[in-house]
């Protein structure tokens, strides 16, 4: 079974901190582009942060520069992003998703998504 799993949502404290992850079953995900979007209630989806299957990674959203971090363990097939310094602006459900191709900034280039973890960052 193809599969992405996110896990590590939850209720967080503006400027607190969470990781994320993303577990892949059934392919490598190292071959393949992941990224990480959000969405917002009544908000459309966005782009975060994707990694290449270089490992090199892709800023897609200015809002979260400096603050969340995309990484990769191969041997666990994850993908994980860190976020800190969260603001009450960051509450979305959390998505990865797998490119064939590339970062592309296009949310449409991604055609295998997981189904998604919830953030919330209130006090």
């Amino acid at each position: 079974q193809l599969q992405l799993v996110e896990s590590g949502g939850g209720l967080v404290q503006p400027g607190g901190s969470l990781r994320l992850s993303c577990a892949a079953s059934g392919f490598t995900l190292r071959y393949y582009a992941i990224g990480w979007f959000r969405q917002a209630p009544g908000k459309e989806r966005e782009g975060v942060l994707c990694m290449d299957s270089g490992g090199r990674s892709a800023n897609y959203a200015d809002s979260v520069k400096g603050r969340f971090t995309i990484s990769r363990d191969a041997a666990k097939n994850t993908v994980y992003l860190q976020m800190n310094s969260l603001k009450p602006e960051d509450t979305a459900v959390y998505y990865c998703a797998r490119s064939d191709a590339n970062c592309s900034p296009y949310d449409g280039d991604f055609v295998f998504w997981g189904q998604g973890t919830q953030v919330t960052v209130s006090s």
